[in-house]
């Protein structure tokens, strides 16, 4: 049940942002719709931050290892 309610709340987020947007960084600029210049940014806020989480936890440990604390 619980993945028809996220599945529904997509559909309905991609259908009510439809419109055209533009999107300019720099010299760049991408046209797209809303609801799809919000998953790219999701993603790549994901696997950002999964790095970041991962190259901590990685320092972190080596840290422990050594004894820097």
């Amino acid at each position: 049940m619980r993945w028809v309610v996220l599945v529904a709340a997509i559909v309905i987020f991609v259908v009510q942002n439809s419109a055209l947007m533009t999107m300019s960084l720099l010299a760049f600029s991408v046209r797209a719709p809303l609801a799809i210049l919000a998953v790219v940014a999701y993603v790549l806020g994901a696997i950002t931050g999964g790095s970041l989480y991962a190259l901590l936890r990685k320092s972190v440990s080596e840290s422990q290892l050594t004894g820097a604390w």
